[in-house]
């Protein structure tokens, strides 16, 4: 029997066996498009050449589908328990990683507490983690210590900033790019879009040990977009505006738009300006940035901002 009912679950797309044949908990879906399944590898392949072309329609409506979803919001800060900002104006970080604790501190928190201390005559506590009260590392070693401790415990950012380093021989570790790609590899299954994207930029210019490669690009940028990376999402915008896409350059940088990202709302008000997005798209835009920026806004982060202290705990 061959070329049963195409989307019935229940049987084998292939055979139909399935229920009354006493397999149905051996048939498994195809892993592309999800809407048939099979009772073996053997079927799977015979039903292959007229499964192909929609296989490959859906699977792509269902990567659209993920691709085109609004990732999670950034986790909030331990200590002031708001929003951690993401990137802000001209893309400078807002936000510490503590390799001591693996906590991710708002800059604000951090400026407030070394404030605190200078204004007390605390010298010593200028630089303590504001989490877990740990001193400041005396030295590259100890950075690198640190966050090879985190690396066994598979911290997601310890990896990817390990990654870094070796990536830029930097705190007394030779530069090798294999390593490093190895580790952002690593980090991006464990959750971290940046390394993610880091992988996609390698790619897409060729540098890092690998030669450019525009469908790994792509591939590791839309991971990074969909993992809630905003320089990743605001790329595949700028991607599709480039090709024509028009409707998936505004959708990209809507996304973007409602993670905080300024230049993808300035994208969206050149299309406005020229016709080619609508005033209810840059409505939208405008009241999803402005949404953004005071969930992340507090008068700490302010003040850190104006001081333009450099912090660089780690």
């Amino acid at each position: 029997m061959s070329n049963t009912s195409e989307n019935d679950l229940s049987i084998c797309a292939n055979c139909g066996k399935g229920e009354e044949d006493g397999i149905i908990d051996k048939l498994k879906s195809c892993n592309a498009c999800k809407m048939v399944k099979y009772c073996s590898r053997e079927c799977q392949i015979a039903h292959r050449p007229q499964h192909k072309k929609e296989c490959k329609k859906r699977a792509k409506e269902l990567h659209e589908i993920e691709l085109f979803k609004q990732p999670p919001p950034e986790e909030d800060c331990p200590i002031c328990f708001l929003m951690l900002p993401g990137l802000g104006e001209e893309r400078i970080m807002k936000r510490t990683y503590m390799a001591c604790c693996g906590k991710t501190i708002c800059n604000g928190c951090i400026y407030t507490v070394q404030s605190r201390a200078a204004s007390a005559g605390r010298s010593e506590e200028d630089d303590i983690c504001p989490f877990c009260r740990t001193p400041p590392p005396s030295s590259h070693e100890e950075v690198i210590k640190r966050h090879k401790k985190r690396v066994e415990l598979l911290d997601a950012n310890a990896i990817y900033n390990l990654g870094c380093l070796y990536g830029k021989g930097k705190y007394g570790l030779p530069q090798n790019n294999v390593r490093a790609l190895e580790l952002w590899h690593r980090a991006g299954k464990l959750g971290s879009a940046q390394a993610y994207h880091n992988i996609g930029c390698a790619y897409r210019n060729g540098r890092d040990g690998v030669e450019v490669d525009e469908k790994k690009a792509l591939h590791y940028t839309e991971l990074a977009a969909m993992a809630g990376n905003v320089e990743a999402r605001y790329n595949l915008g700028c991607f599709e505006g480039r090709a024509g896409n028009i409707d998936k350059a505004v959708k990209h940088w809507m996304i973007a738009v409602r993670d905080g990202d300024p230049e993808a709302l300035e994208g969206i008000k050149k299309l406005y300006r020229v016709g080619r997005a609508t005033k209810d798209d840059y409505t939208e835009a405008l009241r999803s940035y402005q949404s953004y920026q005071d969930q992340v806004k507090s008068v700490q982060r302010d003040e850190a901002a104006a001081s333009g202290v450099e912090i660089n705990i780690s």
